[in-house]
């Protein structure tokens, strides 16, 4: 019984999670190519362990022939039947090989098989477990730092944080440090797994939410949509089904302890927990807290809302270089256009007065339209007479009158503003060339004074 040789098949399976029969297949094939770098280059080996003794059997298959030509592949009647007495000239005989024979360079062989296929088996069974934990967070130890891109060890497998998926403001630079990340890719290179880590993808922050809210992790709140500029802001929307939950106050916690385990991960990234809706109404209302907003007006066919706020809270409702409506507006997928309160009753009294302005329409028709949507001339080009003419009390005629009178007022006013863009143009060029030669006779008359002097 080869106990030795069980008992490293067993500690390597245990310690290194390989399966069993994956080393023994691979102790089988080493082996063989020890057998054949020994014996010969043929096909004709036979390597069979034996898992309960731990002993391994070679048999070399040869030919039973009444003259030998090839000692390698061929044995006589009369060994064979020493070995089988019932050998008959050709069939094959497998005869039994002492594996001690091998010599340095065989057993060196199938060292190195072994080694190899347990490298291949580890690394084939680190893919399969990371393969299939893309989303989840992991922690890991910093292991180097190259190039600005982070190695990590996640115990027996490195990954890679790439300079792309680290938050501006962070510095990982210390060796030994740990950090959590996102799994987002996990695929198998030439150089074994490669497993891509981040911590400024958007499902970062929903995992993160869910490992601190129970509820969510239960599914009873569920995050709908995220959208982040990491390091800086993020706005999360959040749902529950359960009328009894109140889907933000779970994702906040108790004085904000829930939210604050996840600001302090991501080192003070603020972050606005807004519920959703499906009225998109009030959906970008929450959106662009904490500014109030007076009216939406929703274009379903571009995806795109005209939000109404008051003057002192535009800025607000902007935010910080257009943050606030830009994160807004991927949280809920349309297209946002903030408005001051002042601006947008310019613009509605300016559409009606062109509406005004067109021939045959007086205030009961230019009521009739604004209050079918249409706030000016430009408006009514948008769509045609047929679209018009569905409006209750405008009928087709009308309808057929008014587009054309539309079309007609909104091209008189392209020209007007192209003339005046270009009396703007040649005043401006004016202007300039009236300065240029200025200049250049102040430089002549700066010269002949220092002639004089």
């Amino acid at each position: 019984m080869n106990i030795d040789l069980k008992r490293i098949v067993d500690q390597i399976s245990r310690d290194k999670g390989i399966d069993k029969a994956v080393l023994i297949e691979t102790l089988e094939e080493a082996i063989r190519s020890a057998a054949k770098r020994k014996y010969g280059l043929s096909d004709n080996f036979e390597v069979t362990y034996n898992e309960d003794t731990g002993d391994i059997d070679i048999f070399r298959y040869k030919e039973v022939v009444l003259t030998v030509t090839d000692e390698e592949t061929q044995i006589s009647l009369e060994e064979a039947r020493k070995l089988d007495p019932e050998s008959s000239v050709g069939e094959e005989l497998g005869v039994k090989l002492d594996a001690s024979n091998f010599g340095r360079i065989a057993a060196q062989s199938a060292k190195q098989v072994i080694i190899q296929r347990m490298k291949d088996a580890e690394r084939d069974l680190i893919f399969d477990d990371y393969k299939d934990r893309v989303g989840e967070i992991v922690n890991g130890t910093i292991q180097r730092v190259d190039k600005g891109n982070i190695v990590l060890s996640l115990g027996r497998a490195e990954a890679l944080l790439p300079a792309s998926e680290q938050i501006a403001r962070e510095n990982y630079f210390h060796r030994g440090e740990r950090i959590r990340a996102l799994i987002i890719d996990a695929k198998l290179v030439s150089r074994g797994p490669q497993i891509i880590l981040s911590r400024t993808h958007p499902d970062f922050l929903s995992a993160l939410f869910a490992a601190e809210v129970p509820e969510i992790t239960e599914g009873v709140v569920k995050i709908v949509s995220v959208a982040r500029e990491p390091g800086s802001r993020s706005k999360i929307a959040v749902s529950t089904a359960d009328s009894e939950i109140d889907p933000v106050g779970a994702c906040v916690g108790i004085r904000g302890s829930r939210v604050q385990g996840v600001v302090q991960e991501l080192k003070g990234e603020k972050i606005d927990i807004i519920p959703y809706n499906l009225d998109v109404v009030h959906y970008v209302a929450s959106a662009l807290a904490p500014a109030a907003v007076i009216r939406v007006v929703v274009d379903e066919g571009a995806r795109s809302l005209e939000v109404v706020v008051p003057d002192e809270q535009l800025s607000l409702a902007i935010g910080r270089k257009g943050q606030n409506v830009r994160l807004a507006s991927r949280l809920i997928g349309w297209r946002i256009d903030v408005k001051n309160e002042s601006k947008y009753q310019r613009a509605l009294k300016d559409g009606y007065q062109s509406l005004l302005r067109l021939p045959g329409v007086g205030e009961v028709t230019a009521d009739l339209l604004f209050e079918s949507g249409y706030g000016s001339a430009r408006d009514l080009l948008e769509v045609g007479p047929e679209q018009l003419a569905m409006i209750e009390g405008l009928g087709s005629d009308k309808a057929h009158q008014v587009w054309a009178a539309a079309k007609v007022y909104v091209e008189n006013l392209a020209e007007k503003d192209a003339e005046e863009a270009a009396r703007e143009a040649m005043a401006r060029d004016f202007f300039s060339q009236k300065a240029e030669r200025e200049a250049a006779e102040g430089a002549e008359s700066s010269d002949g004074s220092e002639d004089n002097v």
